[in-house]
């Protein structure tokens, strides 16, 4: 070992003794100390203009704009040219032979030679802990777990670039030679991830040997095992190789036997990592003050109740006009990472991909292969996919093995089921995330362990339809078009009920909206029997119902009044109010209401009816949504809201004031306490009301949604997946601070190293 470090501390000198090396941290600090003060200087502009601030470590370390991200894109120019004169120059010279003379093994060499690169690294990481400090002094609950594991992660990757630019340095003794190879194998194994991935067996060993994205972990604070055994294994990998390099140039083997030793040391890396990636052998540590990397406790509480083997079946139909990629063979790997945050929790759950082909509205594929059958468009699919046509299977023979599937869309959608027998399907969604999130799976999974509340929607008498994607249905799923928002994604099961006979004991929560016709009194009955025996209940009115609709909330103490609440305004109809939560939603409904009582969201309600409540009927009432106090007021005379202008008339009863839009009523019920929801619109809850986007009015209709439904379902569903703030908020650190940040690590601290190099060069001339 003694030998080990003395070439090692040789090796340092001989970099340090030469401008190259000082040269290299000097550039190395400036472009820290510049990327960092460009991530600084915007926060600290935004907190001076009183822009709110949020996980302020993780926005200026972490993320594809962190200053993480950015260093290890440079790290990329930097090793080369560190280590394409660690054998080279012996080669070069012929101080190889002066090693080779001496009592030392090619092992120890080579170790010595890496003990070098490695201290040097912690030197370059050096720099990088001064704006570590500094950025702790000056941030606000500062989490430095986050940053320790960044760094350990951009030092590992800096160990691993040195061990292949060491392998490359010992093949040449042209240092030139040795660099430009050093930066083809790291585009190599930058590329190789997206190799051969058609090849179902090769899929696997590629994307392990990809080194990007590998560090991006650590940055973001979640330390995998299988990424630090990856480091050390590349890096073992190449430092093996660079000894059988040097035993080959000095044992004089034959090119086989050559060949041979490095085929056969980089099969058992492969081996090893692969056994590495699977899920059973995975350990991990997040790092986050949050957790943020991980699941949540409710999740792995659900992911715990999930006993036994689980199967997750993706169904692709290769014709689908879009987001059939996403389980292409080239996109497997990747679609797997969206599911790597379960599997953590549940290793044996186990993935499928099934591909089929069926009808479906191409047009592009329409348009090049107008004259093809069906199967002619898959193959011409699959052809491009790299797939064998042999495993896409006609859309029939799929649905016969899984019949569940005849009534999803033809693109894309999974199947979650349990070794016990239960399945539920998780979709993806019409939105900008496409994908389900957390919430959305673990809704899944919940539904498939245990009984989740059943909504009931009524209907017979106009109601409002759950099986339309019309503007103003109640989208409960469409095959089109499919909502995250909408309750069967979220956990529920949804059926249609008549009030014909008494409502089945299964349903939880029944919805009544808008209704056209008035009920009979048998149907009355059945309702009041529902209520009762204490069932929940979301009620929406429409200002032409109010006739229809009050004999049904009378009961509860609520009243729907005549007249269109109005708002007007410049920009749209006087009859589009805008609700406001209350506090009250917070501490007594639902955590889904946190946001619009904090950012001042709201919730629209296009044709609100006015409501008045009292607490005499033995329920306790929690206002939901007002309006504004001013400006709004019950209008009883104008109904044209495009081309007439409102105005407010208190002679005929029109008041202006702040009007309840939603009401929370609840009451002792045996041993339950039962919950309704009164809503004065029955819009506001539709399909077209939550997709529109209106300019400068930030709604967040699917807030009310989640919010009710979580309350009517007793906390069971939506699955409760927030996390609390991040507390580092704020930056100690004015205009004034910042431009005295900028020139300390723009010019101070560079300058002082380059002062320090060039004291250290002029001395070693001296002697």
């Amino acid at each position: 070992m003694k030998k080990i470090y003395k070439l090692a501390l040789t090796e340092l000198q001989t970099l340090f003794y030469s401008p190259v090396a000082w040269l290299i941290l000097v550039i190395f600090l400036f472009q820290v100390g510049m990327t960092y003060c460009s991530i600084l200087e915007p926060k600290v502009m935004g907190q001076e203009l009183g822009r709110m601030q949020g996980n302020l470590t993780m926005s200026i370390f972490s993320g594809l704009r962190g200053l993480f991200e950015a260093i290890q894109r440079n790290l990329y120019f930097y090793v080369p040219l560190l280590t394409m004169g660690l054998m080279s120059r012996e080669f070069g010279s012929g101080s190889i032979k002066l090693l080779y003379s001496s009592p030392i093994t090619n092992t120890q060499i080579i170790l010595g030679k890496f003990l070098a690169m490695m201290v040097y690294g912690l030197c370059m990481l050096g720099g990088v802990f001064v704006v570590v400090l500094y950025s702790a002094c000056i941030v606000q609950n500062f989490d430095m777990p986050v940053v320790l594991a960044g760094m350990l992660g951009i030092y590992l990757l800096f160990c691993t670039y040195a061990s292949i630019g060491l392998f490359m340095s010992s093949l040449t003794s042209y240092q030139v030679v040795a660099a430009i190879g050093t930066i083809a194998i790291f585009a190599m194994l930058g590329y190789v991830g997206n190799s051969w991935q058609h090849v179902e067996f090769v899929r696997d060993l590629t994307y392990w040997l990809a080194i990007n994205g590998r560090a991006s972990q650590f940055a973001n604070g979640m330390i995998c095992s299988e990424d630090v055994v990856y480091f050390i294994l590349v890096s073992a990998l190449f430092i093996s190789l660079s000894v059988l390099r040097l035993n080959a140039v000095r044992q004089k083997s034959t090119l086989a036997m050559n060949l041979g030793r490095y085929v056969g040391v980089c099969v058992l890396a492969i081996i090893l990592g692969y056994f590495t990636t699977l899920p059973v052998l995975k350990l991990y540590y997040d790092a986050t003050r949050m957790k943020v990397n991980t699941l949540t406790q409710n999740s792995q509480d659900i992911v715990k109740m999930a006993e036994g083997g689980m199967t997750i079946t993706t169904f692709s139909n290769l014709i689908a006009p879009s987001r059939n990629t996403f389980a292409s063979p080239e996109a497997i790997n990747r679609d797997k990472e969206r599911l790597s945050k379960f599997i953590r929790f549940k290793p044996e759950i186990k993935l499928k991909y099934v591909y089929y082909y069926d009808t479906t509205t191409n047009v592009v594929l329409d348009r090049h292969f107008p004259n093809h059958t069906l199967r002619e468009k898959m193959a011409e699919v699959a052809e491009v996919w790299k797939l064998d046509t042999a495993k896409v299977r006609p859309y029939e023979e799929v649905v016969a093995q899984y019949p569940e599937l005849a009534g999803e869309a033809k693109n894309f959608v999974r199947l979650i089921e349990r070794e016990s027998g239960e399945k539920t399907f998780l979709r993806i969604y019409d939105d900008m995330i496409v994908h389900p999130d957390e919430k959305e799976i673990a809704a899944a999974i919940k539904r498939i362990v245990m009984k989740l509340p059943k909504v009931g929607f009524v209907t017979g008498h106009g109601e409002r339809d759950i099986n339309k994607g019309g503007d103003r249905d109640y989208l409960r799923f469409s095959y089109d078009k499919p909502a995250r928002y909408a309750l069967i994604n979220q956990g529920f099961d949804v059926c249609e009920v008549r009030l014909e006979q008494d409502i089945p004991e299964e349903i939880n929560i029944l919805v009544i909206a808008d209704v056209k016709t008035a009920y009979s009194p048998e149907e009355y009955a059945v309702l009041s029997r529902y209520i009762d025996r204490g069932g929940n209940l979301l009620i929406a009115g429409e200002p032409r119902r109010v006739e229809e609709m009050n004999p049904i909330v009378e009961p509860l103490g609520v009243r729907f009044l005549p007249g269109v609440l109005v708002r007007p305004t410049e920009d749209y109809p006087a009859d589009l109010i805008l609700g406001k939560a209350t506090p009250a939603t917070v501490t007594d409904i639902a955590y889904a209401f946190t946001s619009m009582v904090r950012f001042g969201t709201v919730a629209t309600m296009p044709s609100c009816c006015p409501m008045e409540y009292s607490e005499d009927k033995g329920f306790r009432v929690i206002p939901m949504l007002m309006s504004d106090s001013t400006g709004v007021w019950n209008e009883l005379e104008t109904t044209d809201f495009l081309d007439d202008t409102v105005r407010l008339n208190t002679a005929i009863g029109e008041i202006e004031k702040s009007w309840p839009l939603a009401l929370a009523l609840q009451r002792q019920v045996g041993d339950k306490v039962q919950k309704i929801v009164v809503l004065g619109d029955a819009d506001c809850l539709s399909n077209g009301e939550g997709s529109r986007n209106r300019r400068e009015i930030a709604a967040t209709n699917y807030l009310l949604m989640s919010g009710s439904f979580y309350w009517l379902s007793d906390g069971e569903v939506p699955v409760d997946t927030r996390r609390e703030a991040a507390p580092d908020r704020k930056i100690e650190l004015g205009k004034a601070g910042m431009r005295v940040t900028t020139w300390l690590f723009w010019w101070v601290l560079p300058g002082l190293l380059l002062i320090t190099g060039i004291i250290v060069w002029i001395r070693r001339r001296g002697r």
